[in-house]
């Protein structure tokens, strides 16, 4: 058999497909392979090329084939699939990977440690609790409202609302009601104590990174966004400049061009929604300190005077992420812009 330069795996839960080729592009195996035996038959290659997409276990198994002797690389799935000859299936899918890999000008995912899934799975699990939190919230708001029952916005006027649903002798729900009730109350006290137990958690990991706690020094960014950033990101180097990581998070203009005119329209949401959401509320908390106590950044109060507020707002996203690169690959900490004499 000739020797193998380049592999794409398609991989999956049970069934993976393995597509090789040798270095002068002729395939020499394109197979099925088991779960159970997947590490088996990559061990008893020599060290070559291996492309995966970027998708679930994908950096599971990068770690596996990279100790092995391979080097791995990560492909986005969207940059796989203009490389996809006919219908999709998994030998087309892997036979793409092994195609897409090989270009010069391909972009790759950086292979994530240990340490940084275990730290974004902290804020993969408290995003799901704070999402659960919020629907049974909502459905409390709902029931008690058949009743004629309201409350103000906020966890003030929830908690008020919890408050009749266990006071017995409230007596404007039936005890019908009040006994179902009372399950979502006890469900909502759960996940807020889950929630808050996440919170302490993510500030232990937070106080214990030093890059964290660099990107903490931005206006914006607090102990959740920084940590998640430092675990998300990784090597910022990886990015050419702070615009290539605000491209990465979606917050650049999304481009329909042609013909030399360009058509900017709003903001592309590609990349980790995640992070985008974390950036954007830190920025809504400033432009909202801005507008209350003023700000000493000219350009945000002269953005805010002839743009809407949400526009603004994504502008400084978009400015906290090349603040962030920057302190990211310098290895300083954030410094407030002096203001220049007229």
């Amino acid at each position: 058999m000739e020797r193998v330069v380049t592999v794409g795996l398609d991989i999956a839960k049970n069934i993976f497909h393995a597509h090789g080729v040798s270095q002068d592009g002729k395939v020499v195996f394109s197979r099925k392979l088991r779960r159970a035996k997947l590490e088996a038959f990559f061990s008893t290659l020599e060290p070559c090329l291996i492309g995966i997409e970027a998708c679930s276990t994908s950096h599971h198994w990068a770690r596996v084939f990279t100790a092995m002797g391979h080097e791995v690389k990560l492909i986005p799935p969207s940059y796989v699939k203009p490389y996809v000859k006919s219908q999709k299936n998994d030998a087309a899918d892997a036979e793409a990977i092994c195609e897409a890999v090989t270009r010069p000008t391909m972009r790759f995912a950086e292979v994530k440690s240990i340490a940084q899934q275990s730290v974004l799975g902290l804020h993969r699990v408290r995003a799901q609790l704070v999402s659960h939190r919020t629907r049974i919230g909502n459905v409390i708001r709902g029931h008690l409202a058949e009743f004629g029952i309201v409350a103000p916005v906020g966890r003030e006027g929830l908690y008020r609302l919890i408050g009749i649903i266990e006071d017995s002798a409230d007596t404007s729900i039936t005890d019908l009601t009040r006994v179902s009730l009372r399950h979502l109350a006890d469900q909502y006290r759960l996940l807020q104590a889950q929630v808050l137990d996440l919170d302490r958690q993510i500030m232990k990991v937070h106080r214990a990174n030093a890059l964290s706690k660099r990107l903490a020094t931005i206006p914006g960014i607090g102990p959740l966004a920084a940590s998640a950033l430092a675990a998300s990101i990784g090597d910022a180097s990886a990015f050419k400049s702070g615009r290539s990581l605000a491209a990465f998070l979606g917050l650049v203009p999304r481009q329909s061009s042609s013909g030399g005119k360009e058509r900017l329209g709003g903001i592309s949401k590609r990349g980790d929604g995640y992070l985008r959401w974390l950036l954007v509320a830190g920025a809504m908390a400033v432009v909202r300190y801005a507008k209350r106590h003023g700000t000493r950044r000219p350009w945000l109060v002269q953005l805010l005077a002839r743009r809407p507020a949400k526009t603004a707002i994504v502008a400084l996203a978009n400015k906290m992420a090349r603040v962030a690169w920057a302190l990211m690959t310098s290895g300083e900490t954030y410094r407030e812009p002096s203001l220049k004499a007229a």
